[in-house]
């Protein structure tokens, strides 16, 4: 069997590999667990300086990377470029603070010493997907090697040359070449690996139903996981919103990477007093929204990653308007070669539909009616998901209180589309997974918290 990217605006091959034989799995194993030791025992000044040198190589190289995520998964160039600047951002965080996030923690008892000690778990099995084909990775990778831990990178089979220069990089930095490697190998053979005894634990970005694989296979092996699922984040438009500011965020919320995120804005919710306004504006701004080849700087939205997913996209929208939905742009499959997919505004959605019970992973926004905002909320959280949400409104202090006690997700934020950011920890609840990435959080979900007690000599 190979693993074959093959460039979404044109559909033509880029490059097939072969998936490693059982005895290639078995040797990296073997390498990754041998230098897993030794690396956990190096001085934070090795680490630090790699991860410092990763991000230099980034900026380097920046045009680079930028090109080969764009050409494998058809990312806009512009958004490919701001990928790598991300990616390197995150090295310098960890290189600044890994260090200080790991200390002992000392906890006044009555002996004569006790603390709370973090050390590394071993090796990660790390399962990620294509849509953030470099950022996803290094929000696992950065802090799991920060914290003296190795990584074996199983990467979605479309994106495999963004996974070899990541671990190209990586070892270019100064990261032992065993300590991170790419395992190419089938979905069919990943619950194998994961009950390996040489694999200390798993994180994995994807569906739900691969989390709730991974999760059984990681359960039965009683292994650590931390799981970054699926997301319908409902954005909540309250009657006193400033909605030419509002729009502004949910536009670009929801088309960020041509609408391919988890985090992207995919219900707003919007109350009646508005709703009309609101819904004619989003229209117009939405019809100036450029389509076109992601390599072309002038493109604001490229295709969908593969042809399957616009195939499925189109299924949720189809059914949607089928059950009542009102389309009021879009939602044609254009001709032409390319996986591309138009912008697409649905009004008058509600529950049943395709657009309002599932994920929908491309350039699709949805609107739904709430009365008021009591009703905008209770829709908000009705539903599977809990990974992001966010409200607007002109009184800043009521939507902090809202995103605090009312919005049931992992990430709430007030008149800003959801984001990730390295000093924020990430992840969801619900169907959205659980566990944290990111920030102080997230270095700590891969090393063992161990209590450290010294009995009095008296």
């Amino acid at each position: 069997m190979t693993f074959e990217s093959i460039n979404p605006a044109t559909g033509e091959s880029i490059r097939t590999w072969d998936v490693m034989t059982r005895e290639h799995t078995e040797e990296l194993l073997d390498g990754a667990v041998a230098a897993q030791r030794a690396w956990r025992e190096s001085e934070w000044s090795r680490r630090t300086a790699a991860l410092r040198k990763a991000a230099e190589l980034l900026e380097r190289d920046k045009e680079k990377h930028a090109c080969l995520m764009t050409s494998e998964m058809g990312k806009p160039i512009g958004e490919a470029r701001s990928e790598a600047e991300k990616c390197a951002w995150l090295c310098r965080y960890y290189a600044d603070n890994a260090e200080r996030f790991l200390q002992p923690q000392p906890v006044e008892t009555d002996y004569a010493a006790s603390y709370v000690a973090f050390e590394p778990l071993g090796v990660v099995l790390a399962i990620m997907p294509w849509n953030f084909p470099y950022w996803q990775v290094f929000r696992f990778a950065v802090p799991a090697l920060a914290a003296g831990n190795g990584g074996l990178l199983k990467h979605a089979p479309n994106v495999q040359g963004c996974a070899d220069a990541i671990e190209s990089l990586f070892h270019e930095a100064g990261i032992p070449e065993e300590l991170f490697r790419v395992l190419r190998i089938e979905e069919s053979a990943v619950a194998d690996i994961i009950g390996d005894s040489r694999v200390a634990a798993v994180t994995l970005t994807g569906s739900v139903r691969a989390g709730r694989s991974v999760a059984q296979a990681a359960g039965a092996a009683l292994k650590k996981t931390v799981l970054e699922l699926g997301g319908s984040d409902g954005y909540v438009v309250l009657a006193d919103a400033d909605l030419d500011a509002a729009l502004d965020q949910c536009v670009r919320g929801r088309l960020l990477n041509s609408g391919q995120s988890c985090i992207a804005a995919k219900r707003f919710i919007v109350v009646d007093a508005v709703r009309e306004e609101f819904t004619r504006r989003l229209l117009e701004r939405m019809k100036q929204v450029r389509m076109g080849d992601p390599m072309n700087e002038d493109s604001d939205i490229g295709p969908l990653a593969r042809p399957d997913l616009r195939v499925n996209l189109h299924r949720q929208v189809t059914e949607s308007v089928q059950h009542g939905a009102r389309c009021l742009l879009g939602g044609e499959i254009p001709e032409g070669r390319g996986s591309y997919y138009p912008v697409t505004v649905l009004a008058d959605v509600g529950p049943g539909m395709p657009a309002y019970e599932e994920e929908l992973f491309g350039p699709v926004a949805a609107v739904l009616a709430a009365k008021d905002e009591a009703d905008a909320l209770r829709i908000a959280n009705d539903t599977e998901y809990g990974l992001g949400a966010a409200i607007f409104t002109g009184d800043a202090k009521h939507g902090e209180q809202v995103a605090r006690d009312s919005l049931r997700a992992g990430s709430a934020f007030v008149n800003l589309f959801v984001r990730s950011d390295p000093r924020l920890p990430f992840g969801g609840i619900k169907s959205s997974g659980y566990g944290r990435e990111l920030s102080e959080f997230g270095i700590r979900e891969f090393v063992n918290v161990k209590t450290v007690v010294v009995a009095s000599s008296e």
